[in-house]
């Protein structure tokens, strides 16, 4: 049946009824009947039949009753079980209206009485006098009605505004009480005339249908928008949400299905003089009745306000914040709606900690993920959304729920592993039935934290021997420590042998691929040939970035391939802070082999040798000098170099990887290997004079390097030319006359000469880089005690034990 000859039939019953205020009676009934509200009795045919038959006998109409009674079997017989209460049910509640109208309309007066006129004893209240026996009170029943219909038009009556009241209720406009757009709220029209404390109590009722009005066009708002793609703003838990309104709103109908079916069926009033039933559902009961749904409407328009916007965790942390109250009904209303909304958050919780699954389709969890390549899953491929963060979950368990599923992620993914399934299983198990699906929920914080902690607990310790037993995470920290760090001594010395000539060429013309060759040469002459293979393999030579003026010595470095899964600690930017690390390792190692390089051309067996002491005193007096000099200088150079190469190799990197591998030990989970490495790191960074606050100081140690470097450049140039002369001296000697036993006189006076000016040129060489060493050293050593970090001060007295320095500076 369409609604077109719903229309037509609901028109033809009310002009059936009532045909002579069909208008404003069809109205009633379409307003009735678009209304929510069920009858509040059971649905039983045979005692509502019963009832009919006593009622019928009761009001002196014994014929009729039997003709009930035999009209109600044979339908009975002839229809489907409970098919005839619905009918039974409309006639009955109907029998009244027509029973009065067929009794009473031939025989109403024209006009009313007068409102204040005195009644006469045994009339009823319309004014009207009995004028025969009426045992049924028919007439009195129409005149009442009659009475009710006339004060209509002029003054409303409580029962009229009870139902209007009940109408706006469920947010339907009634005869009178209706609703204001332009106040948003629902009143009495000002023409209306009724006391002034009625349309106050009018008003304090209708609340509840305003507020009702609001939560519903929430959850229809919401619920319309389901179907479309729009969807992604509603999302689970606001669905959950709107589910525990409408649950709530559901109670709310039954309520008012109740006071409806109160006021169709008054209650019968003991001691009224007619014996009629008087009305029971006043104004004033339905305040009482009204009372604690008004308290729960009223929150759930509050949630509603505060939730707008919201989704996800989000929008139960809103809610949450409500549930903070001292009344007990609050508590337990704010706790059911609670335990519906956040269902599908601890859905999601207990499917990533145990599953490492983002079931969050419309973005809601307060873990979001995001694509990125392996090496970066674990720090950035997981991160917590603050704003999704509900108020009932700490942050200290939101990073604990974060961890596990990385940790899940990071072994399926980067380890290829699965044995995290078993852990994960373990972990549900150990807990028990709180872990089980729909077993956590809001109010279960205790049991969540178990059931994280525990999962945590043993999915880390899967992770922890992975990392260590499989990919010996251990074994390339320390590799990575001998060769970037240098702490493979001979590996070092056999390198910067082999690959220090080829070093001094500019950086353009040095092939990789020799270097590389080079490098093998190194790990097989050394201590290196015995380490794994597949660590060596790793191994591989690296050239920076150079223009047209560098060297090799400038470019060359060395990397280590760090592959997945540990490539998660050993980052592109962790390898860019070991390579300069190592730049300013090899710096060290370069200057330190400079000076043995130095010492070796100055070593005595070269200088007694020298035919330069079998000369006169005077260009002996002036080799001498030199030679002292460059004695002396070099002998400063190399207390200094020593002593700070013994502070980097042994008081920072030895000092740190001890403690770094305490801490590798004790980690309980990858965020403490990484903070423990990180540390590590830092700390060689610090106390090697690489930090951001360190650069002044810095500059003056790249100085004295430079200086170093050029004094083991002069003194090359310097004994390759004395090696020269003494070459020339021994040529001399084979032409030198027999008899004289002496140089020719000419080339002996040239070469005393050339001598001479070698050894000037020599020592103002060497007074003037005496004088920039000396002055760098003093600026390095004044800068040390500035430092932050306070090894450096042992820098300090291991430089200036005897505070030689500290008294040359002072004197100045």
């Amino acid at each position: 049946m369409d609604e077109h000859q719903s229309g037509d039939l609901v028109k033809e019953l009310v002009l059936r009824l009532v045909p002579a205020d069909s208008g404003g009676a069809l109205r009633f009934a379409h307003r009735l009947l678009s209304s929510r509200l069920a009858p509040a009795v059971l649905p039983d045919e045979h005692a509502l039949a019963e009832s009919v038959k006593r009622r019928l006998a009761a009001s002196g109409r014994p014929d009729d009753a039997l003709a009930f009674a035999d009209l109600h079997s044979k339908l009975s017989a002839r229809s489907r079980p409970a098919s005839l209460w619905p009918l039974l049910y409309l006639l009955d509640s109907l029998s009244p209206h027509r029973r009065g109208a067929a009794a009473c309309l031939p025989d109403l007066p024209t006009a009313a009485p007068p409102r204040h006129a005195p009644r006469a004893p045994g009339t009823p209240a319309g004014g009207a006098a009995l004028v025969s026996k009426d045992p049924d009170n028919i007439r009195e029943i129409a005149l009442r009605e009659y009475t009710e219909l006339v004060l209509d038009e002029t003054e409303v009556s409580e029962a009229t505004l009870v139902r209007d009241v009940l109408y706006a209720c469920q947010g339907i406009d009634g005869r009178y009480v209706r609703y204001d757009k332009a106040s948003d709220t629902y009143d009495l029209p000002a023409g209306v005339r009724v006391p002034g404390s009625t349309r106050t109590l009018v008003r304090k009722l209708c609340e509840v249908g305003w507020l009702f009005r609001k939560v519903r066009g929430f959850v229809s708002d919401n619920v319309s928008r389901l179907p479309s793609h729009a969807a992604t703003e509603v999302g689970t838990v606001a669905q959950a949400f709107c589910s525990a309104l409408q649950e709530e709103l559901s109670d709310y109908y039954k309520l008012l299905a109740v006071l409806e079916s109160y006021s169709l069926h008054p209650i019968p009033t003991p001691g009224s003089d007619s014996g009629v039933s008087g009305n029971y559902l006043s104004l004033r009961r339905l305040v009482v009745w009204l009372a604690e749904p008004a308290v729960k409407m009223r929150l759930m328009a509050v949630l509603v306000d505060g939730c707008r916007g919201l989704r996800g965790g989000g929008m139960a942390g809103a809610i949450h914040g409500h549930a903070q109250h001292g009344d007990p009904m609050v508590q337990d209303f704010m706790g059911r709606l609670l335990r519906r909304v956040c269902s599908p958050l601890f859905e999601m919780v207990r499917s990533w900690v145990l599953e490492g699954e983002l079931e969050d389709v419309f973005g809601e969890f307060f873990i979001v993920g995001q694509p990125v390549k392996a090496e970066s899953l674990w720090r950035e491929g997981y991160l917590i959304q603050s704003d999704m963060l509900p108020s009932f979950i700490s942050p200290v368990l939101a990073q604990r729920i974060l961890r596990t599923g990385k940790s899940i992620n990071f072994l399926r993914v980067c380890c290829d592993d699965n044995g995290w399934a078993e852990a994960a299983t373990e972990a549900a198990a150990y807990v028990g039935t709180t872990t089980s699906r729909g077993g956590l929920g809001y109010g279960q914080i205790d049991a969540l934290e178990a059931l994280v902690v525990e999962a945590a607990k043993r999915i880390d310790q899967r992770l922890m021997d992975v990392i260590h037993k499989r990919y010996r995470f251990k074994d390339h920290c320390l590799a990575i420590k001998r060769y970037l760090l240098l702490g493979q001594g001979d590996f070092v010395q056999y390198l910067m042998d082999v690959v220090g000539p080829e070093l001094s060429e500019p950086a353009n013309r040095i092939s990789s691929f020799h270097l590389a060759g080079l490098l093998e040469t190194a790990i097989r002459a050394s201590d290196a040939q015995y380490d794994d293979r597949d660590i060596l393999d790793r191994i591989r030579v690296k050239m920076m970035d150079h223009g047209d003026g560098d060297r090799g010595w400038d470019v060359f470095s060395l990397e280590y391939d760090a592959r997945v899964p540990l490539d998660t600690v050993f980052t592109a930017s962790v390898m860019k802070m070991y390579l300069k690390i190592f730049n300013f390792l090899w710096k060290l190692k370069r200057v330190d082999h400079s000076l043995t390089g130095v010492w070796k051309t100055m070593k005595p067996n070269c200088i007694v040798s020298s035919p330069f002491y079998k000369e006169g005193t005077s260009i002996r007096a002036q080799f001498v000098s030199v030679l002292r000099k460059c004695q002396v200088l070099f002998n400063e150079m190399n207390h200094f170099v020593t002593n700070f190469q013994y502070y980097i190799m042994f008081e920072v990197l030895e000092v740190s990887w001890a403690r770094f591998s305490e801490e590798m030990d004790a980690a309980k989970d990858l965020d403490d290997l990484l903070m423990g490495h990180d540390k590590y790191l830092t700390s060689i960074v610090e106390k090697s004079l690489l930090g951001e606050r360190s650069l002044g100081i810095l500059r003056n140690l790249f100085a004295l390097f430079d200086i170093i470097l050029q004094f083991r450049s002069h003194a090359d140039r310097w004994f390759e030319r004395i090696y020269e002369l003494q070459l020339r001296g021994k040529s001399k000697l084979k032409t030198k006359s027999k008899e004289t036993g002496s140089w020719l006189e000419g080339g002996r006076k040239a070469m005393i000469q050339l001598a001479g000016e070698l050894f000037r040129k020599m020592g103002e060489d060497l007074d003037s880089i005496a004088k920039d060493y000396t002055a760098s050293l003093d600026s390095f050593i004044s800068q040390l005690p500035l430092q932050q970090h306070v090894d450096l001060k042992f820098l300090l007295f291991r430089l200036d034990f005897t505070e030689y320095y500290s008294r040359v500076s002072s004197n100045k």
